[in-house]
């Protein structure tokens, strides 16, 4: 965070029990821009410069407030209380069973449909350096215990800054009376083409990890930590999305492309340092992204079940592969796989996460 950056506040339309909705615009000195509403936390544009500084917003997302509440629920949202999927929509915790809202077949996705972090209004604050210029934003909810049947009051705090070297930051951290899993992450869709304009299958990606967890047939993993060498997830060197996404293999059956997670190299989250877990670059503008983060695994999903009926900014259809999601988390279904990184915050203790997604000049 720091003086360089510009925050504009304006109404964006109010839910149905008449809570008032809001856009954030932070803006840095050099012309990057993002928005963010209060509505889930989410990211409704991000304006990066490609290689010749041209800008161009490259994230999907709608308009008006009323498309944001009827279309694609995670476009640019904050996901929690639990990011991707908890087999069978339950877990045990200290000798007792909870079963959670199943969203996703028969497991829970996302936090649950009606709770889910996307899909509620958190209270927002402007956040200024000691001369008074402007840093950054902080977004703030509170998770009442037994919502989408999570266990414990969880208090959640969300940041959003943007430097003047184009870098923007998201913090969350949590705390909860009760031990409940906690694993939040972001969820843009990024095309660095530009929102809408075609598909990204030709964006070149490299992912900082030498294994993934495979699925089985409901998209839960198998428990298995299987090296990415010789197969279609090798992203250990800068490879096209699309190069193998049609490969015969089971995995990318299962998940109708890519949409998996990558275990990181490095230290575990516990160390709080941040490290490089992705890059992607699109060649023909030469627009790259950096993501950095604290988190021991990165989720790639290619925009598998984006069908063209979401209608998006410009009136752009945004069709299948037109999009791709890097979300930094805890592993799936971590409450049932003990050998995953622990994912069940105590009383007392502080959830603390980072990730970066960065546009190098």
């Amino acid at each position: 965070m720091n003086s360089q950056t510009s925050i504009f506040r304006s109404p964006f339309g109010a839910d149905e029990q008449g809570r008032r909705v809001e856009l954030f615009t932070l803006s840095n000195s050099g012309g990057m821009a993002v928005q963010i509403t209060n509505f889930g936390g989410k990211l409704v544009s991000l304006m990066a410069p490609d290689a010749n500084g041209l800008l161009a917003d490259v994230v999907l997302g709608y308009s008006t407030f009323a498309e944001w509440k009827a279309g694609n629920p995670y476009f640019g949202a904050i996901i929690g209380r639990y990011a991707n999927r908890i087999a069978k929509g339950r877990f045990e915790l200290g000798g007792k069973t909870y079963d959670l809202v199943k969203n996703n077949g028969a497991n829970a996705l996302h936090g649950g449909p009606i709770f889910g972090f996307h899909n509620v209004i958190w209270e927002a604050e402007e956040l200024f350096e000691n001369g008074g210029n402007p840093c950054g934003l902080r977004l703030l909810y509170s998770s009442k215990d037994g919502e989408e049947g999570y266990p414990g009051n969880l208090k959640v705090r969300v940041t959003y800054s943007l430097s003047y070297d184009n870098e923007l930051s998201i913090r969350y951290s949590a705390v909860t009376d009760r031990p409940t899993p906690v694993s939040l992450t972001h969820h843009s869709f990024f095309n660095l083409r530009g929102a809408g304009n075609g598909d990204i299958l030709g964006h070149r990606l490299m992912i900082n990890a030498d294994a993934f967890t495979p699925i089985d047939s409901t998209q839960i993993p198998t428990g298995e930590i299987r090296k990415v060498a010789e197969t279609p997830f090798d992203f250990t060197s800068f490879r096209a999305i699309g190069e193998r996404i049609g490969d015969n293999d089971p995995q990318l059956e299962y998940g109708n492309g890519y949409d998996h997670n990558f275990v990181l190299r490095g230290e575990s989250a516990a160390d709080g340092q941040l490290r490089l877990a992705a890059a992607v670059l699109e060649p023909k503008s030469g627009r790259r992204m950096e993501v950095l983060t604290t988190e021991p695994g990165l989720q790639l999903y290619s925009g598998n079940f984006l069908d063209g009926s979401d209608i998006g900014k410009g009136g752009r259809r945004y069709g299948q592969r037109s999009a791709f999601c890097l979300e930094t988390q805890r592993f799936p279904d971590s409450p049932n796989q003990s050998h995953f990184p622990n994912s069940i915050l105590m009383p007392g203790e502080t959830y603390e996460s980072r990730t970066v997604y960065r546009f190098p000049r």
